[in-house]
């Protein structure tokens, strides 16, 4: 329960919220250890690190099981990326929050995308019912769960580009006032649509940072209040692997391969200090 209040409240916080998105207990320990107030798990990153495609290919059982290694490894708040909740029903959201809970996060990423290219996103009345199903099978276990409503209106591209601001904000503001405490709106790098949004909306606003989003000093002023990596992290642990691995194959070398690598003892303490138990 203190976990869940200190994570909502750094949604209010005057500076926003940075969550270098983790996908195993290593890296969720050096988002901590550098100095992150709280982790966030990337549910496409847990999903590859085990073999999967990103998509919900993977079960809701793995991906816990990922998120309470996780959890018991830190001690700041763990908000899961559970992606649209395993199954289409207000049963299977409430089903997925409270295995987040069980598994120890006190914060639940929760989209309204399908599977179904025909129709890429849940109507919203039933992603209204999904998000108060959530709610309330948290509010049973006595913890806030905080709930980042998502809608991938502008990550999809859904519909021409003058109807996706509109789109997006009947969406996020129906989420919102179904229990949604933070309004995640993926897709969005452009300084004026971003501040329509936080206008639009008077709730704490999620970005998605891509190397066209503005830098985080100015998504400040802007009011966004939360900043999420996404899978951009372990992308970029991948990239720098296959670049190193092309260079290796090509020249036979080790120093480029090996270089800016932490040591085998740095990796060691990562994983002992406080003696966490997995």
């Amino acid at each position: 329960m203190s976990l869940a209040s200190d994570f909502l409240a750094l949604h209010h916080a005057a500076t926003p919220l940075i969550l270098p998105n983790a996908w195993d207990v290593i890296s969720a320990r050096l988002v901590e250890d550098a100095g992150f107030p709280a982790i966030a798990t990337t549910s496409a990153g847990v999903a590859w690190s085990l073999g999967y495609a990103d998509g919900e290919d993977i079960t809701r059982d793995e991906m816990l099981a990922a998120v309470a290694r996780i959890a018991k490894a830190v001690r700041v708040p763990v908000s899961a990326d559970l992606e649209a909740a395993y199954g289409p029903s207000p049963d299977d959201a409430a089903a997925t929050a409270r295995g987040a809970i069980k598994a120890g996060a006190v914060g639940f990423n929760f989209e309204d995308s399908t599977a179904d290219s025909n129709k890429p996103l849940l109507d919203i009345p039933l992603q209204v019912a999904r998000i108060r199903a959530a709610r309330a099978a948290a509010d049973e276990l006595g913890v806030h769960l905080v709930i980042n409503a998502r809608t991938d209106v502008y990550l999809a591209e859904i519909g021409a580009p003058n109807t996706r601001f509109d789109e997006t904000v009947r969406r996020l503001t129906a989420y919102r006032d179904a229990g949604g405490d933070c309004l995640f709106a993926p897709g969005v790098a452009d300084p004026d649509i971003i501040a329509r949004l936080v206008n639009a909306l008077n709730a704490p606003l999620n970005v998605l940072a891509t190397p066209a989003s503005p830098p985080v000093a100015e998504l400040a002023k802007l009011g966004v209040a939360r900043i999420s990596l996404g899978g951009g992290v372990y992308r970029a642990a991948l990239g720098l692997t296959k670049r190193r691995l092309g260079e290796l194959r090509q020249h036979g070398r080790f120093d480029a391969m090996l270089e800016g690598a932490i040591t085998h003892a740095e990796a060691q303490r990562t994983l002992t200090t406080h003696q966490r138990a997995i």
